[in-house]
């Protein structure tokens, strides 16, 4: 709780991806204190990394994906989102492509692969994003926005005109504990139009109902149902914590979501980093200085 965390050994997680449909896989492997979470393209020459940070968010379209000169990489969220609830600081994921591995469209595989291998302390305190001010983004139709709370909690409403989704809300407060069964089960999904019109033009070639909930003018395709009566709702949710590992430090405020995307969430994380005044660095063991300017959101941002 009080200190930076890595984890004690490499460990590998294997699919296809997304969008091509061909083997992918990745490889979490312990990072030294304070030096984040990074992605690191090993198929390509030299090397390059990417750290993971809102600056770096290069699209919100569908999912989130993260770029910068040498490379990009797409649908990001649902491997981060165990980082967020394991509160893992320092990690490096090693790629051998462009693509993460969707596995079965949830964050289990990589739950179960990093809790195999075990958490390790590190001899660094963890830094918190404290919320002391509310933040709001959005409109009526959907909005975001953080209260202060003495932990993270999530409250998030979806609303989608189809018999199997209606209206859903879950409120729960994160831990490992509600992530393992509560959480990062929840699969993505979406509806069968979708799917044809994205095959029709060469995308999502990866995606089945292997990994997928599919839902058609009036069902649930899957032949095996849903895991949770809600899981859409509670996927919504799981994307939400794969989104904030991009604040840079993990958030401790009370997060209400209504009709949520990549978009919200980016735009309040960015809102969140423009307003210092209402959001500070500190360390759960004792207060940081204040007057110290590497407390601050805008040194973080530099």
């Amino acid at each position: 709780m009080f200190l930076q965390r890595t984890i004690r050994n490499r460990t590998q997680v294997h699919g296809v991806g997304l969008h091509t449909g061909k083997p992918a896989s990745l490889t979490f492997c312990p990072a030294p204190p304070s030096s984040g979470i990074h992605f690191v393209r090993h198929d390509l020459p030299q090397s390059p990394s990417l750290y993971v940070h809102v600056k770096n968010v290069t699209s919100t379209n569908n999912a989130t994906t993260l770029g910068n000169s040498a490379f990009s990489i797409s649908t990001v969220e649902h491997c981060l989102s165990a980082m967020s609830a394991l509160r893992i600081d320092n990690l490096s994921i090693e790629l051998d492509g462009p693509e993460i591995p969707i596995v079965d469209g949830s964050a289990k595989p990589y739950l179960e692969a990093l809790l195999k291998v075990g958490l390790a302390d590190q001899d660094e305190p963890r830094k918190y994003a404290y919320v002391t001010k509310p933040i709001y983004f959005g409109d009526d139709d959907k909005y975001a926005f953080v209260q202060p709370y003495n932990g993270l909690r999530i409250t998030c409403t979806i609303e989608f005109p189809h018999a199997k989704i209606g209206r859903q809300t879950m409120d729960v407060d994160v831990n490992m504990h509600t992530f393992k069964n509560d959480i990062s089960g929840a699969r993505t999904f979406g509806f069968l139009k979708d799917v044809e019109f994205l095959h029709s033009k060469g995308l999502a070639l990866g995606g089945s109902l292997q990994n997928a909930i599919v839902l058609d003018h009036d069902n649930v395709m899957n032949p095996e149902g849903l895991r949770f009566a809600d899981e859409f709702v509670r996927h919504k949710v799981l994307d939400a914590l794969g989104d904030l590992t991009t604040l840079g430090v993990p958030l401790l405020g009370h997060l209400t979501l209504f009709r949520p995307g990549h978009d919200i969430m980016n735009k309040l994380i960015n809102k969140i980093l423009d307003t210092p005044n209402s959001c500070r660095i500190m360390e759960l063991a004792a207060p940081i200085d204040e007057s110290d300017p590497r407390n601050d959101f805008r040194w973080m941002t530099e």
